[in-house]
């Protein structure tokens, strides 16, 4: 296998120069453990650790690898172990809040092509959750693609009716409907992947995630745990993220399934996900019009025509206000991180 095809395109070969490290391979992230990490060449995938000046130079886990990411590292123990010296930039990044209070980003995963966000066509499918995993996606840089999985559980006419609500959101990614128990849909994902493209999977636990992987690789080679009966949850089948690279060449990673979302300073993610509301806002009267009150405001005027939805306004007021928040906050505990560095 080359480089190329485990997506270390013209891009990445362009920033290579930059990078000067004598005696050093190229190779690919494709796993983050505890302490440890998987990487992956042209002949093989091997446990790797970063090297110490790497790690305590690294202001955030941001600076630290991620699955996904490309590395110089050089080789030991006749190639069995990997050293990690430098990361190439990354082209796209899957990134979140922390969960919880804390203010901080985390990495998801790096250099991923398409997006694929996963919801059930049962109760998981909701149109709020679906803005917000798109402004993450947006915000990285990163194609999304909508997976309706369970299909075989709704009727053609509820399943048109799912669609149809995320259409009048002004939502306009690609859909695909499918079911792991039928098969259906499944050839219509395989002919989305290209050899030597990078995709993830998206969404809550209990959506099919990890059975679709299962199904994409051809073998039961990932645990599946089954849905609760009572609230159609499951639980977190998959722990961590890897990155597998299938049969006819394209990369696919999985993800485990997060129930808390959040964004931080994701502007442009808000601007694509929300692209009628921006343009819209284009006709308000003042530059800094925060779309709530003042006389002149085009979101306003567009609520009372109709022409916007009181759910799709509100949505965004709230995913622009937590973003806002939390990039201020996040600014504070940075600042506060640097003067106690400075002190010591």
């Amino acid at each position: 296998m080359e480089l190329r095809n485990l997506g270390f395109d013209q891009w990445f070969q362009a920033k290579q120069p930059e990078l000067q490290l004598p005696h050093s391979r190229v190779a690919r992230v494709t796993a983050v453990n505890r302490d440890s990490y998987l990487v992956r060449n042209e002949d093989s995938e091997v446990l790797a650790e970063v090297t110490g000046n790497l790690l305590f130079s690294a202001e955030s886990s941001l600076d630290l690898p991620a699955v996904g990411d490309w590395a110089l590292v050089q080789y030991h123990n006749s190639g069995t172990l990997a050293i990690i010296h430098a990361l190439f930039p990354r082209k796209s990044i899957l990134r979140r809040k922390t969960p919880g209070k804390k203010i901080d980003y985390q990495v998801i995963a790096s250099n991923i092509d398409v997006a694929f966000i996963v919801q059930s066509c049962d109760s998981n499918f909701n149109v709020r959750r679906l803005e917000r995993y798109l402004v993450m996606v947006n915000e990285g840089q990163i194609e999304p693609i909508l997976l309706l999985t369970k299909s075989d559980l709704v009727s053609p006419e509820a399943l048109e009716q799912e669609i149809s609500a995320v259409r009048q959101a002004n939502i306009h990614c690609g859909i695909v409907a499918l079911s792991n128990k039928t098969g259906s849909g499944l050839d219509q994902i395989r002919e989305i992947l290209e050899t030597g493209k990078t995709y993830c999977l998206l969404g809550s636990s209990g959506v099919g995630k990890t059975t679709l992987l299962n199904r994409l690789v051809g073998e039961h080679q990932f645990e599946v745990n089954t849905v609760r009966d009572y609230d159609g949850k499951g639980r977190h089948t998959t722990t961590r993220r890897h990155l597998i690279v299938l049969e006819h060449g394209a990369m696919l990673i999985d993800t485990p399934g997060m129930q808390e979302l959040g964004n931080i300073g994701a502007s442009s993610g808000l601007d694509e996900s929300f692209a009628d509301i921006r343009d819209l806002a284009w006709g308000c009267r003042f530059a800094d019009c925060t779309h709530t009150t003042e006389i002149g405001c085009a979101l306003l005027a567009a609520l009372e025509s109709g022409e916007l939805s009181q759910e799709r306004y509100q949505s965004y007021l709230s995913l622009l206000k937590e973003s806002a928040y939390n990039q201020m906050s996040y600014l504070e505990k940075r600042e506060k991180d640097r003067k106690f560095d400075t002190v010591a």
